[in-house]
């Protein structure tokens, strides 16, 4: 199974991992380890995708009903398949997980070592506080968190319309450095009211904004890599990728 490891200074019992599309049996256009039982593939792939992931994991993960919202679960207390896109743990082999195919998987954990998270972070989500509510539910310092941002679609593929711009813009005017206008090109004419948004800067900032700052990673783009990333945007119907995150004993 082919895994991404996160490079960040992590305490040692911190456990990462973020799954790409390759080493599963799903068929096209999920080829070929999709994580996702919700997106039209074949149930009897996933579940075998998923028991192949779990051989190498201490348990299994919380997976999550992600609806682009705020809400964190706690993974040491909820049973089944919560509503939530984002988990934290503090226990031991608790593993929180998200799932995603150009949105923003962000981890988190302290420098101690004490308690982590993991968010999913759409541009609605990113833009309703997503982030912050998993560093809420975290209850450290927040200048003690360490953060890392996954694969997700990058700034030279994720178009989006002024209504994307403004809801950013309107709680922060600083956004705008993370807008820039679709630029005019021999086959594809301007765009007006379109513009090309770094998910990663926001990311970026709205931690900043909440006290976090040691943040690494974002230097992904699934649209363009299509060989190790899903990407709704790209392809349509697609599969998803896991990101994973647990406290090791």
């Amino acid at each position: 199974m082919d895994f991404l490891i996160p490079d960040w200074p992590a305490p040692d019992h911190v456990q990462a991992r973020v799954t790409t599309r390759r080493g599963g049996v799903s068929a096209a256009p999920y080829a070929s380890l999709n994580l996702g039982d919700h997106v039209g593939d074949d149930p009897a792939a996933v579940a075998a995708n998923r028991a192949e992931l779990r051989a190498y994991l201490p348990a299994e993960p919380l997976w999550l009903k992600q609806i682009h919202g705020c809400g964190i679960a706690t993974a040491d207390q909820v049973a089944g398949i919560p509503e939530a896109d984002g988990s934290i743990s503090r226990q031991t082999g608790r593993i929180c997980a998200v799932l995603t195919a150009d949105c923003l998987p962000v981890l988190f954990c302290d420098r101690a070592g004490m308690v982590v998270a993991a968010a999913h972070a759409g541009w609605r989500g990113l833009a309703d506080g997503v982030l912050e509510a998993a560093v809420a539910a975290m209850v450290v310092e927040p200048g003690e968190i360490l953060a890392w941002l996954g694969p997700a679609i990058g700034p030279q593929a994720f178009e989006v319309g002024e209504e994307v711009r403004q809801a950013f813009m309107a709680q922060d005017p600083a956004a705008a450095s993370a807008f820039v206008p679709s630029p005019q090109t021999p086959h594809s004419p301007a765009r007006p009211g379109k513009w090309l948004a770094d998910i990663y800067s926001l990311a970026r900032q709205r931690l900043a904004r909440a006290g976090v700052k040691q943040v690494f990673g974002g230097d992904f783009c699934t649209y363009t890599d299509a060989e190790r990333f899903y990407s709704y945007r790209r392809d349509g119907a697609t599969g998803r990728m896991a990101s994973l995150l647990w406290l090791d004993s």
